[in-house]
């Protein structure tokens, strides 16, 4: 859970709204193909070592009041990859500060496979 103190009092977020939120926004964004699982072994010593929650390509972890974003993907064939992760991590962080309330810290694009 997140929490978030304001003058109105306290708002608990849950990892999954964030995970959902993250990936509705990954999935209009143009030339996002798929969202693809993280390897289960390396999610499960990052969660130890982090405390980081991983959920269908993404992974979240909150530090020092910002969010760490990591996102696995596979793009379409024929796109600029460049262009698609700038305009997806962009997108991401515009969601999440707008929804939430809460600053980014980074957002981290893996490519993991493209899609012809």
């Amino acid at each position: 859970m997140v929490n978030i103190d304001n003058y109105l009092g306290s708002i608990e977020l849950s990892y999954s709204y964030l995970s959902d939120l993250v990936r509705y926004v990954s999935s209009g964004c143009f030339g996002v193909a798929a969202l693809n699982p993280d390897d289960k072994l390396h999610s499960f010593f990052r969660f130890l070592k982090n405390g980081a929650y991983n959920d269908n390509g993404t992974a979240i972890a909150v530090r020092n009041g910002q969010i760490y974003i990591g996102l696995h993907i596979t793009v379409l064939y024929g796109t600029n990859i460049s262009a698609v992760s700038e305009n997806l991590a962009h997108k991401v962080k515009y969601a999440i500060e707008d929804k939430t309330g809460l600053k980014v810290g980074k957002i981290t694009v893996f490519i993991d496979g493209i899609k012809t």
